[in-house]
C-alpha cells in the first residue's frame, strides 16, 4: 500500500483556497501546500517527516490487546490445558519485543506450546496445531483476522489522536520542502481503521507514502519499512526524521540509518530511549514538549534540530 502524491495536484477537492475557505485544518495545510508548491521553483522534498501509527497517532496497545484476547476467547485457544489470554503486564513486554500482530501470536507460542481450539464449531479446521506447520499456519491467519474485527469495532468506539500530533502532521503537509509519511507494523485492515478515523481522507490523501506490515517481508525492528519509505520518497537516510513510541519503532528507524524522536506513552513510559539512541524524547507529547515543524526542520537548515 505504498502511496506517493504529486505536491501539485492539490490545488481542488481539499478545501482550495481559490474556492473559498477550507473545512478544516487539514484542508488548509493541502491549500498551503498546493499554493507553495505551484509558486516554488522545485517541489522536490529537502527532508521527510515519518510518523509511526499505534502509540504515536493514537494510543492503541490496549486496545490491541482486548481484540487479540477477544479473538483468543472466539476460538477458545487453550494452552496445555488453559485458556490463552495476554495480561497488560504480559503484552507490554510483547509489545516492545516483537513488531506486528502475526509474529506477536507465534513468537508467544514459539515460548510456550502451540495452542489447540476447543470452539466445537471451529475444531474441525485445525486438526493437529501442535506439529502440522500448515495448520499453524492458517491458525495465525484466522486469529489475526478475528482480532482485527474485533480491534475495528473497538476503534470506533474510543480511539483518538494524541495531543499535538495531527496538528504537527499538518504543519508538514503544509510545506511542500517537507515529505509526509505513515509507516506502521500493523496489518493493513487495522491500519487503514485507525488513519481513516483518526488522521482523515484529506490527511491521507497529502501523504508521500503509507505503508502498513502488509507491504514488508520483515517487520520492526527490521529497518525495511523505513528503508522502503525513504526510496519511495527519494532522500537519504540523514534527511528523514522518525516519530515512534517504542524501543521496537526506534530501532528499526535507526537500523535505516534516520534520526528519531520518541513520544512515549502506556508500556513505553520511562525506558532508556536516549541510551538506544533516540535525538529526543517527548514528555511525553509532542504538544507536551513543544514539538513544531520549524523546530525540526529550522529555516535555511541543512539538516534537522532536536532543541526544543
Amino acid at each position: 500500500m505504498v502511496l506517493r502524491a504529486s505536491r501539485s495536484t492539490f490545488s481542488g477537492g481539499f478545501g482550495s483556497a481559490r474556492v473559498g475557505p477550507p473545512r478544516s485544518a487539514t484542508g488548509m495545510a493541502a491549500s498551503i501546500r498546493a499554493v507553495n508548491a505551484s509558486s516554488s521553483n522545485t517541489s522536490d522534498p529537502s527532508f521527510a517527516l515519518l510518523f509511526d501509527c499505534d502509540g504515536v497517532l493514537v494510543e492503541t496497545e490496549e486496545l490491541h490487546r482486548l481484540a487479540y484476547n477477544a479473538s483468543f476467547q472466539h476460538f477458545q485457544i487453550h494452552i496445555d490445558g488453559e485458556q490463552c489470554d495476554w495480561p497488560p503486564e504480559y503484552y507490554d513486554v510483547l509489545a516492545n519485543t516483537v513488531g506486528g500482530g502475526k509474529p506477536k501470536m507465534r513468537w508467544h507460542f514459539g515460548q510456550t506450546n502451540w495452542p489447540v481450539v476447543m470452539n466445537p464449531e471451529l475444531q474441525g479446521a485445525y486438526p493437529d496445531t501442535l506439529t502440522d506447520e500448515a495448520v499453524q499456519d492458517r491458525l495465525i491467519d484466522d486469529l489475526q483476522d478475528k482480532k482485527t474485527e474485533f480491534y475495528k469495532k473497538i476503534v470506533d468506539e474510543v480511539a483518538e489522536a494524541r495531543e499535538g500530533i495531527l496538528e504537527l502532521m499538518d504543519e508538514a503537509i503544509a510545506d511542500p520542502s517537507v515529505a509526509v509519511g505513515i509507516c506502521s507494523a500493523a496489518t493493513k485492515a487495522g491500519f487503514d481503521k485507525v488513519v481513516n478515523s483518526v488522521v482523515g481522507k484529506d490527511r491521507l490523501a497529502c501523504m508521500d507514502v503509507l505503508m502498513a506490515g502488509d507491504d514488508v517481508t520483515k517487520k520492526k525492528p527490521d529497518p525495511l519499512i523505513y528503508n522502503l519509505a525513504r526510496e519511495q520518497i527519494g532522500l537519504p537516510a540523514d534527511k528523514c526524521v522518525v516519530i515512534e513510541d517504542s524501543i521496537v519503532g526506534l530501532r528499526a528507524a535507526m537500523g535505516a540509518g534516520m534520526t528519531c524522536i520518541i513520544t512515549p506513552c502506556g508500556s513505553t513510559m520511562g525506558q532508556d530511549f536516549i541510551g538506544e539512541g533516540a535525538s529526543f524524547v517527548c514528555s511525553p507529547t509532542v504538544a507536551a514538549s513543544g514539538v513544531t515543524l520549524r523546530k525540526i526542520f529550522p529555516e535555511g537548515a541543512t539538516a534537522p534540530s532536536f532543541d526544543f
